[in-house]
């Protein structure tokens, strides 16, 4: 070992910052969730309202409620994702079960006949707009990069990090960046160049770098609205929602290298873990108008405002490899033995506008399409004065783009029965359409209404390809997936 590593489990200090476009989009997507009558309809109710999830798209909603109610939403979540690297193909899947949704609304009708208000709701609902719970496994055979060259972009960034600074610190007292350098240089990964200016590899050059990356990450991201709404005359409906969002992400990452290279010098094989935690806390609100324009024919209006966060890190990394040195095999472990805690940062998500059209055919049928847009090049991070944060928020201003979805729903009556049925396209929020695809998806329900009580049951299908960049710079080799989430949600509703 290069030097006597300080081991203190759990120490928690403060660093720089790392965050990464990622995890700017990661809080600025929803996921299709809610009721099982909202899911079976792939979420088209800005025009409808009448559902508790309605309200998450349009706060007028709640006024449509004719009624008291109160239900939950208890849904399954099935992802599996079909990686291929470097022409090899693995698939790994996620199952998870959660109460996603739950809410109330109580509805005050105005007793004087002479007002042209004729009601006011309030309504209190939670929803799971994002589960996390996801599981991704990569392999294949890298013709040209070994992971040493993460470490190496570090090490010789801004000119190169000094080699006192990897010999006389500890990990805990660097910045993120010269953590990494210190992580590749104690384990022998990278070493300085005998020029003496910057660093080399130690990895045996040659290409045919077998590699495998598993990911696995849980968590969520909920939201807690309180909402009040209004309707005025027959005609129009106006609504606001407050939101108090709240997160909680853990990704653990384990990194593994082989290469077949030159077997009697340098670096044969290498693990490197990663393991981050992500918690906080946010705030927006909604605005939004529904109006009746014939007695069929219904208009929705409605804006979400930017989600302000405040975010917290906490990040434990470990490295260990093989190398051969002067005919013997010799074992390193660089385990910090700590957690690094970053500074608390805040994150402002793009706002959103949705536009809404619906027909009611009498009281059997209707059908109901939403468009939303969503500008992601204003996605922030906070302090903009954090030199890091102005050069992350300015790739995201030239990367990231304005990006729509389009929801169309369906219902049918018959009797008791409800038949429904929705399709879902979302766009990339990247000008190429690569890093993240463009989703689409597919649903369909059932609902039986027994009066005072409804049970409605739904399915939903989703694909997205994606390439999952394994590290943010030097090694930006990255897998394709080909994701597909099959959701089942079952709702249960009572009047009060």
């Amino acid at each position: 070992m290069k030097r006597t590593l300080l081991l203190i489990a759990a120490l928690s200090i403060t660093g720089a910052q790392s965050q990464e476009i990622s995890d700017a989009i990661r809080y600025s997507t929803d996921n299709l969730n809610g009721t099982a009558r909202f899911r079976a309809m792939s979420g088209a109710f800005g025009a409808l309202g009448g559902d508790f999830s309605s309200l998450s798209v349009n706060p007028a909603g709640s006024a449509v409620f004719i009624n008291n109610q109160a239900g939950f939403t208890l849904s399954s979540y099935n992802k599996k994702n079909e990686s291929n690297y470097f022409g090899t193909k693995e698939s790994d899947k996620e199952s998870a079960f959660d109460l996603n949704q739950a809410a109330a609304v109580f509805v005050f009708n105005n007793s004087n006949p002479d007002s042209d208000w004729r009601k006011l709701s309030i309504g209190v609902a939670y929803e799971n707009t994002n589960d996390f719970d996801n599981s991704v496994f990569s392999a294949g055979m890298n013709p040209n990069n070994s992971v040493a060259n993460y470490f190496l972009s570090y090490a010789n960034q801004g000119g190169g990090i000094p080699l006192a600074d990897l010999q006389d610190f500890y990990y805990e007292e660097l910045s993120y960046g010269a953590g990494q350098a210190f992580l590749g240089y104690q384990s022998y990964l990278i070493d300085p160049a005998e020029s003496g200016s910057g660093y080399v590899s130690n990895v045996p050059a040659g290409g045919n770098f077998y590699q495998e990356n598993s990911l696995i990450s849980t968590g969520y991201n909920g939201k807690l609205s309180f909402n009040a709404a209004t309707q005025y005359k027959d005609k129009i409906y106006f609504g606001l929602n407050l939101n108090s969002h709240f997160t909680d992400y853990r990704k653990s990452t384990s990194f593994y290298e082989q290469n077949s290279n030159d077997a009697t010098t340098g670096i044969q094989r290498l693990r490197f873990n990663n393991d981050l935690y992500t918690y906080g806390s946010g705030f927006s609100f909604q605005l939004g108008a529904i109006a009746k324009v014939t007695r069929e024919f219904r208009f929705g209006l409605a804006y979400e405002s930017p989600t302000w966060y405040r975010l917290n890190d906490e990040l434990s990394q470990n490295i260990s490899t093989v190398r051969v040195e002067n005919g013997a095999s010799l074992n390193e472990y660089v385990d910090p033995g700590v957690t690094i805690v970053y500074d608390v940062y805040k994150l402002q998500t793009p706002g959103k506008w949705t536009g809404s059209l619906a027909y009611v055919f009498g009281t059997t049928s209707l059908i109901s399409v939403d468009y939303s847009i969503k500008d992601y090049s204003n996605t922030e991070f906070r302090p903009s004065e954090d030199l890091y944060f102005q050069a992350i928020n300015s790739q995201m201003s030239d990367l990231l783009d304005t990006a729509g979805e389009l929801r169309i729903g369906a219902e049918h009556r018959i009797k008791q029965f409800s038949l429904r049925a929705g399709y879902r396209m979302v766009e990339s929020p990247y000008k190429d359409g690569r890093v993240v695809g463009d989703l689409t998806g597919y649903s369909g329900g059932i609902g039986y209404n027994f009066g005072s009580t409804r049970l409605d049951l739904s399915y939903s299908y989703a694909k997205q390809d994606f390439e999952q960049s394994i590290f943010s710079q030097g090694f930006v080799d990255a897998p394709e997936i080909k994701s597909v989430n099959n959701n089942v949600s079952l709702s249960l509703v009572f009047e009060l």
